[in-house]
């Protein structure tokens, strides 16, 4: 729809709603905008029988409710990244919808499934157990809770950078409903069109008392942010339809089950990409001839039941999951209008898991216990097509195409134990410990140039057990399969003191593992054979990471609750630091997995916010990091020595400095409804991507604001929103590559920057604007 006249719809649809004032029905006194971002919000994190508010719990969490979520505006996890400290909660980029979390400069800057997240994302209970569908459409939540630091204990799902919880909203009591559409796109006029999302919800009481029900459905359709320059069309489309069901049962008094099950199916371009030696780091401009595509269907569901029991006036709590994600993605890897190197791959992951947990009181013992089990299968496939590195002997009727992958099935046993003891009525104890054991068995193949060849057995019919290479004369083997297992203890000790029912500190030290594992994405063949194995004493895979965490912090609050300043100061303690070492070379990127170093990381972050009246109210935070090696065993700085220089190196995925401020002012315009105007701003520092430093993604500064129209129609409002207000430009990573930028008389291209090479740098969103209403009751 063309700019004008999605302008001249909009105005129309406000003038019919503004007419219509006149005959909304009368409501009781309203609940302003700031006395709704200031109640009480609870948090799952502690697992116990009864949610805790936020402020109670000893842990630095920042947790959302329905209400600030929609001030905020947040349509996927990445809509978080820039509201909290220390936290980038980032999508790849290689393969739309890929993690690249990293909370207090612990992350993964890959979209290889086979290694496991340093964040854990936890939807209804449930751990997803790939990064890949993580960054998906958000609608109709209860809740968010970001929790800062290892997690293991209670969560126990290599949670060594910290954990996402996500509650998805319950079927309700009373009938209820509520429908969104929101339109928006980009304002500059060399960019793409209008993305339109329609979502709705209707909930309420199946049998009285007995049976509650819901039903959501989600669409979206993004007509593409970004112009290529290769052939004026728009990139970034998209297709995504959810369709969400609620059940809740009171069986008895005592027993209560709640099933949910969610199917999505996304379709979408393949990465915006911009290669930096071609175009200027700081505007949105590239050029791509394979706009590419990403396409993906996942299955979720879960059951939770909680079965009250006399014991210790306990609960008894079962919480069985179930997810199915299957994709297939293509991309522009070398960004440019030419064919040096397009990828595809194909994956499938399927995951079961079920928690079995007890949390009870016997005086002044809180008691937290109980068992878990997950188990995953993944089967990925890759290929890139890579004609520039063709070796001159072979003949140009043989495709140079390299084929590889690998499956894995994995598995986790867990035990824990969490006792939380009241010294005095003010003071508490923390112990807990967990026990966990994971086993991991693969066959992988070798990516590298064959024909036909089977992922599966690795056989490549046509040219023999080499493939291609054997037209060249090499004789490396085709992978391997291999298993290993990890068991490991998970201690936590701490102390909370309570000054006043406002005010409390809390010091604790917790341990968390991220287990080892395989690279499926083996693209070198000789590096592995001659400088990985030997490094890593002749093992296929890596092992664990590990990682000794000590916390201080505080949490204080006026009598009111209209004023809240919390804050925390905490070292991390990182040993055999597990990275993706990402270098240049004949495959296009090479990229190892190794455990590269040890690291020390410390920080602190502030959280704030005062009601300044009773219609006005204030929100800040900051945050800041400091991260250096203690011990560098791997080369990677990229000049074949370890040394000081590598030592010297930026951690990645560290920002320096984060932080921001906000406000929300509601004015109430009596007969005609109430106003709300709520901004943010929020800084992220600089930060190194690889490891070598020489990709790097900028500072962003942050700018989102919302008008919104409370209507007289009881339910009903308008909202005027803009996101990234200041245009930064910001990329999901920055990868170097091995083709030289562009050449104009023999001179560099004027873009030609740090780093040396080409990049592969996916573009995010700039400036967007929209409009958006909501009917609900």
């Amino acid at each position: 729809m063309p700019r004008n006249k999605f302008l001249l719809c909009s105005v129309a649809l406000a003038a019919v709603l503004s007419f219509n004032v006149a005959q909304a029905q009368e409501s009781e006194d309203r609940e302003s905008a700031v006395d709704r971002v200031l109640q009480k919000v609870t948090v799952s994190a502690t697992k116990k029988k009864d949610v805790e508010d936020v402020q109670s719990v000893p842990v630095s969490v920042t947790a959302f409710n329905a209400d600030t979520l929609d001030a905020l505006n947040v349509t996927t996890l990445e809509s978080l990244s820039y509201t909290t400290p220390n936290v980038s909660l980032d999508d790849v980029g290689t393969a739309r919808g890929t993690a690249n979390f990293a909370i207090r400069g612990l992350g993964v800057n890959s979209s290889i499934p086979s290694i496991d997240p340093a964040v854990g994302v936890f939807i209804d209970g449930v751990y997803l157990g790939v990064n890949n569908g993580v960054v998906v459409d958000l609608f109709d939540l209860d809740s968010i809770e970001v929790l800062r630091g290892p997690q293991g204990l209670l969560f126990g799902r290599n949670t060594t950078g910290g954990a996402l919880v996500i509650n998805t909203a319950n079927p309700t009591d009373d009938f209820t409903y509520k429908a969104r559409a929101t339109f928006d796109g980009p304002i500059d006029d060399d960019r793409g069109g209008l993305n339109s999302t329609l979502q709705a919800t209707v909930s309420g009481p199946l049998v009285k008392d007995k049976l509650n029900g819901k039903l959501g459905v989600y669409y979206n359709d993004d007509a593409g942010y970004f112009k290529n320059l290769y052939n004026g069309d728009n990139h970034g489309e998209a297709q995504t339809y959810i369709y969400r069901g609620g059940l809740e049962w009171f069986a008895t008094d005592r027993l209560t089950f709640l099933a949910k099950a969610e199917y999505s199916d996304s379709r979408v371009d393949g990465p915006t990409a911009q290669n930096r030696s071609y175009f200027d780091r700081d505007t949105f401009d590239f050029s791509i001839n394979n706009p590419g595509f990403g396409e993906s269907e996942t299955t979720f569901a879960s059951l939770k039941t909680d079965y009250d029991v006399d014991f210790g006036n306990g609960v008894i709590t079962n919480i069985l999951g179930y997810r199915k994600f299957n994709s297939a993605t293509s991309g522009d890897i070398d960004a440019t209008p030419f064919t040096l190197f397009h990828s595809g791959t194909e994956f499938l992951q399927e995951q079961i898991s079920d928690e079995l947990r007890y949390a009870g009181t016997f005086g002044n013992v809180d008691l937290t216990t109980g068992l878990y089990y997950f188990n995953q299968t993944l089967d990925y496939t890759e290929n890139r097509n890579l004609p520039s590195t063709r070796p001159a002997p072979l003949p140009a009727t043989i495709p140079w195409i390299f084929y590889g992958g690998g499956s894995q099935d994995h598995t986790v046993y867990g035990a824990f134990a969490n006792v939380d003891y009241s010294i005095t009525p003010d003071l508490i104890a923390t112990v807990g410990l967990r026990y966990s054991k994971e086993e991991k068995d693969v066959d992988i193949t070798y990516i590298r140039p064959r024909a036909e060849c089977s992922v599966v057995d690795g056989t490549c019919p046509t040219t023999g057990n080499n493939g291609l290479l054997g037209l060249l004369g090499a004789t490396e083997p085709n992978g391997f399969s291999d298993g290993d297992e990890w068991s490991n203890w998970t201690p936590k000790v701490g102390l909370q003191y309570f000054w006043n029912d406002n005010v409390q500190t809390y010091g604790y030290y917790t341990k968390g593992f991220r287990s080892g594992g395989y690279n499926f994405r083996i693209t070198d063949v000789a590096v592995f054979l001659n400088q990985i194995l030997p490094a890593t004493g002749g093992k296929y895979g890596f092992d664990e990471e590990e990682v000794d965490a000590f916390e201080i912090g505080f949490k204080a609050g006026s009598e009111d609750g209209r004023v809240q300043l919390n804050g925390a100061a905490f070292l991390t303690k990182i040993d055999n630091m597990q990275r993706e070492v990402n270098t240049a070379g004949p495959s296009g990127v090479v990229q190892n997995i190794l455990n590269t170093a040890d690291a020390t990381i410390t920080g602190l972050e502030f959280e704030g916010r005062w009601a300044v009246t009773d219609n006005f109210l204030l929100n800040f935070n900051a945050g800041m990091i400091d991260a250096e090696y203690d011990d560098v065993r791997f080369d990677i700085s990229g000049d074949t020595v370890v040394d000081d220089q590598d030592s010297r190196l930026d951690l990645p995925r560290v920002p320096p400095v984060t932080f921001g401020a906000g406000f929300i002012y509601d004015l109430d315009l009596g007969d005609a409804g109430a106003l709300i105007t709520r901004a943010n701003y929020q800084y992220r520092d600089r930060i190194a991507y690889t490891d070598s430093n020489f990709g790097w993604v900028q500072e962003a500064n942050q700018v989102d604001a919302n008008l919104t129209w409370e209507t007289p129609y009881q339910g009903l409002q308008v909202s005027l929103f803009g996101d990234n207000l200041l245009d930064e430009v910001q990329v999901g990573n920055d990868t170097q590559l091995p083709f030289p930028g562009p050449l104009s008389n023999g001179v560099q291209s004027p873009y030609q920057q740090f780093p040396g090479g080409g990049t592969f740098s996916p573009l995010k969103k700039g400036r967007v604007v929209g409009i958006e209403f909501t009917v609900q009751r």
